[in-house]
């Protein structure tokens, strides 16, 4: 009696797998693209107040000027990740990369508020695919253990833009004007498009591309009507009236059915099934209390410097450094030892705890403050945010099915995106009560005399405080300073949420491999177990009365969402067609029913057939 002899299949050069001069290379322009949106969304961070008064905003047209970017990217992180797990996420990021240049340059033409707003939509949907699309590619890339040590380079980057951005900023806007700031970064879009051309090779599955529209449309639409109530509500209308009564239940139940449609969606554009991992669950519930610290400080610390302290854009920059240096020293430093060591969970505890002591201290701003206070205050902060921030994400790429990447990756980025979205819109509208009410107690203790030219702050708009007389500019100064002091104060109890949210998160060791060597894992896998199914159904007969199934119609026969693995153990006993037909259609039943994406391995066929 004879013996099949199964010919394990050789090794072949693993397409997507890039190391040493070619992973820097790509990693070179990965770090390009991020560079593009960081240093377009801050170059006209401080210039803002400038800019919504050249073009005769107001307070509200402030809010949403940033909370409009902010919405677009949030909305528009989940669909970029879904198709990163779809389709070629090089093409994807060169796409995200033209959509936010072409939305940039044309937010320097507006005219008008509206039109701002308008491009500047535009600009956040570029912004979010290179927000998601940029964790999702250095994740494929380089594996979570090894990760930390990149935190440093992304934390300069960071640094360098939140820091020269305002500054160049502030500098264009004082000699050439505000709107070349939203020309600045398109050299560098350019540059980075054409370097992750040439050097940014991953492998890409072929999978049909189904995009849950109607739960896209609901998710948006319910989160959109939530976010203008916060925005709107008690300035345009009460917070008890038929029109909050009308944004909140209908956000609610637009949302109420984004789920029921994603429970039962073929590919969910947020699956479900993700928030049964604990880990990627307390990660976005920390990871919406650090987007409201991050977003939050880094629009009401330019309006502070400006309106409360009257600085000039330039000088706004220089004196948000410490915020951006508390970053840059957490997050490098935190990252190496998280590399070296592979603990992470306990210097995440420390930063939200850090966070929360900095959200505290800047609750005690004024506009007479003591500038060495409001530095410390801002180090504190930024220390506790880049301790946290990137973690995040981290920890739930260390845990997801390599198949979801891109999905979990852009949800937590989308999640944290509404919570600084959410927050600054609520920080806003506390912000502009909390002016009007100040203003209005200010100048009712001036004499008539001093308030000569009082009639500039008729109709809400933000003033030009170097315009302004002494008096009354003391008197908005105040008020300002004042109120986004209260307004840091009142957000400082999210940073308890995430300190919870991080406690409770799985102490999971980080992996050593990358996404693309754990999926390069599951093909050889797969590849190995359709080859010994396919020689042994070859030699011993037709499988299941058919003719022998081609090896890679065996390997993805029955393949949905990508689960599906068909595995079979040879055995040498097996000498009739009608043994090896019956072991072959239970090994194939029993490896349809993984329906978690990963492979089971080969099994026991008569274990597989008693289930």
């Amino acid at each position: 009696m004879s013996q099949t002899q199964i010919k394990s299949p050789q090794k072949a050069p693993v397409e997507g797998l890039l190391a040493g001069r070619a992973k820097n290379l790509a990693l070179t322009g990965l770090f390009m693209s991020m560079a593009v949106s960081m240093l377009s969304m801050t170059v006209v961070g401080t210039s803002m107040p400038i800019i919504i008064a050249d073009i005769n905003g107001n307070q509200a047209a402030f809010t949403w000027v940033v909370t409009g970017t902010m919405l677009a990217s949030a909305i528009s992180t989940p669909v970029w990740g879904k198709l990163a797990d779809l389709t070629s996420k090089k093409v994807l990021l060169q796409l995200s990369l033209v959509l936010f240049t072409v939305g940039s340059a044309l937010a320097g033409t507006a005219q008008e508020p509206s039109w701002l707003i308008a491009f500047r939509v535009l600009q956040g949907l570029g912004a979010g695919g290179l927000g998601a699309l940029g964790q999702i590619v250095l994740a494929e890339i380089i594996s979570p253990r090894e990760r930390g040590k990149y935190m440093g380079i992304m934390g300069a980057i960071m640094a360098i833009s939140t820091v020269g951005g305002p500054l160049l900023g502030g500098t264009i806007t004082d000699t050439l004007g505000w709107r070349w700031n939203f020309y600045v970064a398109a050299p560098i879009a350019i540059i980075a498009i054409i370097v992750l051309q040439r050097t940014l090779h991953l492998h890409t599955e072929k999978r049909k591309i189904k995009i849950d529209y109607i739960g896209a449309t609901f998710i948006s639409l319910g989160f959109a009507s939530l976010l203008v109530w916060v925005t709107l509500g008690g300035t345009e209308f009460d917070w008890w009236s038929w029109q909050s009564a009308l944004m909140v239940g209908g956000g609610l139940l637009l949302l109420a059915a984004a789920v029921f449609v994603e429970l039962r969606a073929e590919e969910p554009l947020i699956p479900m099934t993700l928030f049964k991992n604990r880990t990627f669950t307390m990660a976005v519930i920390a990871s919406i209390a650090v987007g409201l610290a991050m977003f939050g400080t880094s629009v009401f610390l330019g309006q502070y410097m400006q309106l409360a302290r009257g600085k000039t854009p330039t000088e706004s920059g220089l004196l948000t450094i410490p915020m951006m240096a508390g970053v840059l020293l957490a997050s490098t430093l935190v990252g190496q030892i998280i590399t070296r060591t592979g603990k992470w969970k306990r210097y995440m505890v420390s930063g939200s705890v850090i966070m929360l002591v900095g959200l505290f201290m800047m609750g005690q701003l004024r506009y007479d403050t003591s500038f060495w206070f409001v530095g410390v205050a801002m180090f504190v902060l930024g220390s506790g945010v880049g301790m946290c921030m990137q973690n995040l994400v981290l920890v739930v790429q260390n845990t997801v099915n390599p198949h979801q990447l891109g999905v979990a990756s852009s949800a937590v980025t989308f999640f944290r995106t509404i919570g600084g979205t959410a927050g600054m819109s609520a920080m806003g509208a506390l912000l502009a009560n909390l002016v009007v009410e100040y203003i209005k107690d200010g100048l009712g203790k001036l004499s008539p005399e001093q308030l000569v030219g009082a009639d500039t702050l008729a109709g809400g708009t933000i003033p030009k405080i170097a315009e302004l007389p002494d008096p009354i500019r003391i008197v908005v100064e105040s008020a300002y300073g004042h109120g986004i002091g209260n307004v840091f104060l009142a957000a400082s109890p999210v940073a308890i949420v995430a300190i919870i949210a991080i406690a409770l998160l799985p102490n999971i060791p980080l992996s050593d491999k990358s996404n693309a060597e754990r999926l390069a894992e599951q093909r050889a896998s797969a590849d190995a177990a359709a080859a010994s199914v396919a020689s042994v159904a070859g030699s011993r007969g037709s499988w299941l009365g058919r003719d022998p199934i081609p090896l890679q119609q065996l390997r993805t026969r029955g393949r949905k969402s990508n689960s599906t693995r068909l595995c079979f153990q040879g055995r040498p006993e097996l000498t009739s067609t009608h043994q090896i037909r019956q072991r072959v259609r239970i090994q194939y039943v029993a490896a349809a029913r993984d329906a978690n994406g990963s492979l089971r391995g080969l099994r026991d066929p008569e274990s597989a057939a008693s289930e």
